[in-house]
């Protein structure tokens, strides 16, 4: 009976890291699609940044979406982030040493760097949000603040050294996004036959591409003074 309660409870927590992933999935190609308004210039940026401010309203308050919308990702970033630690743990705790060198032997490379992907990430959101939302870092200057998105993001990538983190994490993002798509999917049962298991391959496969690609489109060309 105790074995079968800890076995509902490891699916459980697999659900819930499978549902919280697939809000992050879908949180991060819409942010994605904003970032690209870039290529079109100053005007189109800032109008693009002004209107996710204006959404709901007048049922909802100025910047109330953006609110209610940062609440839900961080209530689903610590339920994926927890979820994880106790999945580690149980993992760690009932698979012998040998079993995981010969598991290691056989993965793949998204999948032996997801815990530090994981953290990789993390760490880079931590960045992010202060670099363009809640202090607003100007690395360019040093200065904080300002009400300009499209200048703070060319000041931001025309400094070498915040384009590397920038695409380092990407880097991390695609590995992450390669692998959870695939457990994600394994989760669901959407894995149960060979030709599913090659389709779910292949997802993970097009979600990690389009999305790190996406995302490192702007600070590349920004830092080649594509966009200015």
């Amino acid at each position: 009976m105790k074995g079968s309660r800890a076995a509902r409870s490891t699916i459980f927590l697999k659900l819930l890291m499978a549902v919280s992933g697939v809000l992050f999935v879908l949180f991060v190609l819409v942010h994605m699609y904003g970032n690209l308004h870039a290529f079109q210039g100053e005007k189109a940026f800032n109008d693009y940044a002004a209107y996710l401010r204006t959404i709901g309203e007048p049922v909802l308050p100025h910047s109330g979406y953006l609110w209610i919308q940062r609440v839900v990702l961080l209530v689903a970033l610590v339920v994926h982030v927890g979820c994880a630690i106790v999945l580690a743990a149980r993992a760690s705790k009932a698979r012998p040493q040998a079993y995981v060198a010969k598991r290691n032997r056989g993965s793949s490379a998204s999948s032996r760097t997801m815990r530090w992907g994981g953290l990789t990430i993390l760490l880079f959101l931590i960045w992010h949000l202060l670099n363009f939302t809640v202090v607003k870092i100007n690395p360019s200057n040093g200065h904080t603040g300002g009400d300009n998105p499209y200048r703070l993001l060319v000041d931001s990538f025309t400094t070498p050294w915040v384009t590397v983190i920038y695409l380092i994490a990407m880097i991390a993002l695609g590995f992450h996004l390669h692998h959870g798509t695939w457990s994600s999917l394994q989760t669901l049962g959407w894995t149960n036959s060979a030709k599913a298991r090659v389709r779910a391959k292949a997802a993970g496969w097009v979600v990690a591409i389009v999305i790190a690609g996406g995302f490192s489109l702007v600070p590349l060309f920004t830092l080649f003074h594509v966009i200015k």
